[in-house]
């Protein structure tokens, strides 16, 4: 197989900007140049030999980026694509819909006056084109069906709105979609629907409310509507239905309160247009899980961000009943404690329907210890930690994934036997909150070190567990302090001690650590400043002592 590029192929690719469909392309392949990470994406310059236009690798193609099936001078077969122009860029960006690797690296950047030499096209997909221009290599086109236009007229009244969508607009899937696209249409179903919320800020008052939509790939996007979309399409979404979805808009996800894997998050407003797909089957996407262990759940206490838990059942409680303060509605309540592999136990809270019908369920098969992997779980500190499910959280019994797999085989072999903690047993007195667990905000170092960003809008609190390995004694360790505010002292040219900030003077002073010592846990190391009272229980003694200890010495060696 000849390892070049199709003649020509970016000027192809600028003749067509949206094809219409995959199946009428001709056998495009380019070469892949200065292939980079772009944040949250991969962009590479696609090249002809004579040519170049730059482009994104759709996210659903990561896996083969990172695998190393699509390199730095390698080449891809274009099966999809659509242009498009970037605000404040001149140039128009092809954002691959779907590509294959056809070639690993080669040893140069192919030039013009090697792209005449072209790969061999499959015999079983593409034909050669009698009389056209060597190296072009097109894929047959289906065979034309002759039509009445009665046929057609009556085709066209036959079908519904959705049909004609579906005929006039080309159906993208939402792995192609970005904020500077337009003109698009999706087919979608609803996987998740939330309730209608208002809410009241400066602005005034309003209503909202959002849906998890999944396409025939497995992809996800949440799209939100307010006011009068949300009035307008509310009763329209329906759980399970198939949709066509167009005239929306897009915008990068807010982290905090995106609900799906996407980059993006959809809005609709009154003038999109949904239109119900009759007699479809829903596209049910394969549920993916981003565990946490319990004993790592402390970091997410209180946080916007959700969790998914997989653990063994030891405890199924009977049905509570808890009414709302909200709007004094009574919903049924059970409680499950769950353990896993760190030997560590949590309440989580199951509310309505999941109370009742998993619950019972798992009530009833609780002598057998099932174990349960769930999606979605709100993290609280109630009693420590606790964890409550919402209106999207999604319970499997024994389900057939490898972590909950690898679960039972651990629980089944040693830790039915294990001794359990509940990881709010470690409960500790606080000012300003009451009752919290030590476990509930205790984090690894390195979540400190890694998330640069800690701190910078308003103070984080956590704690750590680590040793101290090193203490820097190449500054003070402590200072003189005033001893009515702490403050730092100055030696007096006359007598005593000036404060400056209680404008006096004093006979005495009190010394007071400021010191920095480098912790390490297993995960990383880092330095911290510790003061006064802290740094006593370190050193063992007050920093008075250590002063003094340091006068009745000719040399003073620190021994840190």
């Amino acid at each position: 197989m000849a390892k070049s590029v199709s003649p020509n192929a970016i000027s192809t690719l600028l003749s067509n900007p949206s094809p219409d469909s995959s199946s009428d392309l001709p056998d495009i392949v380019v070469q892949v140049l200065d292939l980079k990470s772009s944040g949250n994406r991969y962009s590479f310059s696609a090249s002809d030999g004579k040519k170049k236009l730059k482009g994104i690798i759709p996210s659903n193609q990561y896996s083969e980026v990172l695998s190393g099936k699509i390199q730095n001078l390698g080449l891809i077969r274009i099966l999809d694509y659509t242009l498009n122009v970037i605000p404040n860029k001149s140039e128009k960006y092809l954002m691959l819909i779907k590509c294959e690797p056809v070639s690993p690296a080669l040893e140069t950047e192919i030039k013009s006056e090697q792209s005449g030499i072209t790969l061999k096209p499959k015999e079983d997909d593409v034909v050669k084109r009698e009389g056209s221009t060597a190296g072009i290599v097109l894929k047959p086109k289906l065979d034309m069906v002759s039509k009445s236009a009665a046929q057609i007229l009556h085709e066209q009244h036959a079908n519904s709105a959705p049909a004609r969508l579906a005929m006039t607009r080309r159906v993208r899937p939402l792995v192609s979609l970005n904020p500077y696209m337009g003109g698009w249409t999706i087919k979608v179903s609803v996987t998740s629907k939330g309730t209608m919320r208002t809410y009241k800020n400066a602005r005034g008052e309003g209503c909202v409310f959002n849906v998890e939509l999944t396409d025939e790939d497995g992809t996800q996007i949440q799209a939100t509507m307010f006011n009068d979309a949300a009035r307008k399409f509310y009763d329209k979404f329906a759980m399970g239905k198939v949709y066509y979805i167009s005239k929306g808009s897009l915008k990068v996800a807010n982290k905090n309160f995106k609900t799906v894997v996407n980059d993006y998050e959809m809005t609709l407003n009154e003038n999109s247009e949904v239109e119900e797909v009759a007699n479809e089957a829903a596209f049910v996407p394969e549920t993916k899980f981003n565990f946490v262990p319990i004993d790592q759940l402390g970091p997410y206490v209180n946080k916007s961000e959700l969790v998914d838990l997989v653990g063994v059942v030891k405890n199924v409680s009977s049905t509570m009943s808890i009414r709302r303060k909200s709007n004094n509605e009574t919903v049924p309540k059970r409680d499950i404690t769950i353990a896993d592999e760190t030997k560590k136990t949590v309440v989580v809270s199951l509310w309505g329907d999941l109370a009742t019908n998993i619950g019972q369920e798992l009530l009833d098969m609780a002598d057998k210890s099932p174990v349960v992997a769930i999606k979605s779980l709100k993290v609280g500190d109630f009693q420590g930690i606790s964890l409550s499910a919402i209106s999207r959280s999604l319970v499997l019994v024994n389900p057939e994934v490898p972590e909950a797999q690898k679960l039972r085989c651990w629980y089944d072999s040693e830790g039915k036997d294990a001794a359990m903690a509940a990881i709010s047993s470690g409960s500790i007195s606080s000012s300003n909150s009451g009752s919290r667990s030590v476990y509930s905000d205790r984090v690894p170092l390195s979540y400190i070190t890694s998330n640069l960003s800690l701190g910078a809008e308003k103070p984080a609190f956590f704690s750590i567990r680590g040793n101290i390995s090193f203490i820097k004694a190449d500054q003070a360790m402590w200072y003189r302090a005033c001893k009515t505010c702490n403050k730092k002292v100055t030696e007096d040219m006359d007598a005593g001690y000036w404060c400056e900030s209680c404008q006096k003077n004093d006979a005495e002073c009190n010394f007071r650590y400021i010191m920095v010592a480098k912790v390490s846990d297993a995960s990383g190391e880092a330095f911290v400043s510790t003061f006064n009272e802290e740094a006593e229980k370190i050193i063992g003694c007050p920093a008075e002592e250590l002063d003094n200890l340091k006068s009745q010495v000719t040399y003073w060696i620190p021994l840190f």
